[in-house]
């Protein structure tokens, strides 16, 4: 068994400068070059964007310093700043990482933005909160089954989703999957992470997806799984033996459920780290990276970054796949030092939050065009939404389970809303198959201008009676 990375150029390794650490002279000639304002300027430039080996010697270095000189540098500030974490007692899960100018930048942003029920409720209108939500839980589940292989449309999927339809192929099913993991997250974000939790999660997200259904919400038992690179069939991560895996995921539980009182970490950047050892550890036959996320999520849930839940991520993280696992190679490369990782995930929150801002600003304007039919008395918003998407699109059809799915209601609400709109004449019923499907009015336009008017009517009448 082995599970696929993206197509990508595999990093080189970072040279040794141990020899150097330990050689007093050279060590006295490494910091002497400080000195040189041109030196001091690209290391400061390198440690600020926390550039891996490799984009380091593509970015004009100083002239007259040799690389492994330089590198030894560069490694020496980062090791005196960094961070040091100890997760367990093994040693393997021993990390480090730098918080540059950059990352604190994003993380004061992030909390402006991200944290609390005030900021939560200003970027997003309250009415519209649960029709977005579920919006963007789709995008997420989707594009997270689409990283780890699944092969469909967003189209096709959300139609799935929405329909409450079963799915067809393996595809499918890993999108429901991930569709209803990410809705559990959502209930545990007051729980622990624990062993058992994390085997109900995965469980749950690679649920009839397995090639052998054994491993659903299991350890793998083997050796056998690593990570290649799609183009070469080169090994680029081969995860700790499977003897180690119980203890290093309660070591992971452990680090994910304690307060660190020494050594504050700030949550999204635990998160982070909780991404990467999943990821490391690899602890499944197959859908890490999915439980991967899913935990990421999770994390930043319980810790009340609300928002997060409006942003699917995984849809900035597929549109440059071979980034997501470079982040993780440098990290592991470069002895642990997951500030590659966390650069990586900040970036890809950044994007996402952009995203949604811009999302949220279209649907407003959209919004806008409902505005003829909150001139008809006796509609909710549901109602009114459900009249503007039969307005644009006069082949649209629509099922209770759709209606229930895409506005987060029950069956009974759902069904409600579309008999009175079938009862004020604005759609019609058909029976197809054994169940009902609901379309557009044969003389709709008609009944929206009746409607209007009547509501029109009633309304002046209504102020004429106020009137002295």
């Amino acid at each position: 068994m082995s599970t696929q990375y993206y197509p990508m150029k595999m990093p080189s390794d970072p040279p040794d400068v141990s020899k150097i650490f330990g050689d007093k002279d050279k060590m006295q000639e490494v910091i002497k070059n400080l000195e040189r304002a041109d030196v001091h300027k690209f290391v400061d430039k390198v440690n600020d964007n926390y550039y891996y080996w490799d984009e380091i010697r593509y970015r004009s270095p100083p002239k007259d310093i040799k690389n492994d000189s330089l590198w030894a540098l560069i490694k020496l500030l980062r090791t005196l700043k960094a961070t040091q974490i100890n997760i367990g007692k093994t040693k393997l899960l021993d990390i480090k990482f730098n918080l540059s100018n950059p990352i604190l930048e994003k993380l004061h942003e992030f909390d402006m933005n991200l944290g609390g029920s005030i900021s939560t409720t200003s970027i997003i209108p309250e009415e519209d909160r649960d029709r977005y939500l579920i919006s963007s839980l789709m995008e997420e589940a989707i594009a997270s089954s689409q990283l780890e292989g699944a092969v469909t449309t967003r189209k096709v999927a959300k139609e799935m989703l929405r329909t409450s339809r079963k799915p067809r192929d393996r595809s499918e099913q890993m999108i429901l999957n991930n569709y209803l993991t990410i809705k559990r997250i959502i209930e545990l974000k007051n729980d622990p992470l624990t062993t058992e939790r994390l085997l109900e999660i995965h469980a749950l997200i690679t649920r009839n997806t397995l090639d052998d259904k054994k491993y659903e919400g299991r350890f793998r038992d083997t050796n056998d799984v690593h990570v290649i690179d799609r183009m070469t069939g080169e090994s680029v991560h081969v995860p700790p033996d499977h003897k180690l895996v119980p203890q290093l995921v309660r070591d992971v539980c452990d680090f994910a459920n304690k307060m660190q009182k020494q050594k504050f970490i700030h949550p999204i950047i635990k998160a982070s780290i909780l991404h990467f050892l999943i990821g490391f550890v690899h602890p499944f036959e197959d859908g890490n990276g999915r439980a991967a996320r899913a935990i990421f999520y999770w994390y930043l849930i319980s810790n009340e970054y609300w928002l997060i839940e409006y942003m699917p991520i995984s849809k900035t993280i597929i549109r440059a796949p071979s980034q997501y696992a470079r982040a993780y190679l440098h990290s592991e490369k470069d002895e642990n030092d997951v500030t590659y990782f966390i650069k990586y995930k900040i970036r890809t929150i950044h994007i996402a939050l952009k995203d949604l801002k811009e999302y949220i600003s279209k649907k407003i304007k959209e919004k806008d065009k409902l505005f003829k039919f909150l001139q008809i008395d006796g509609l909710n918003d549901r109602q009114r939404y459900i009249l503007n998407k039969l307005s644009e699109d006069s082949k649209r059809t629509l099922t209770i389970n759709e209606a229930k799915n895409t506005f987060d209601v029950v069956y009974q609400t759902a069904r409600s809303d579309l008999l009175h709109l079938e009862n004020l004449g604005f759609i019609e019923r058909r029976m197809i198959g054994n169940k009902y499907i609901f379309i557009r009015a044969k003389d709709f336009d008609q009944v929206i201008k009746k409607k209007m008017k009547e509501s029109k009517k009633k309304r002046s009448d209504f102020q004429m009676r106020l009137m002295p």
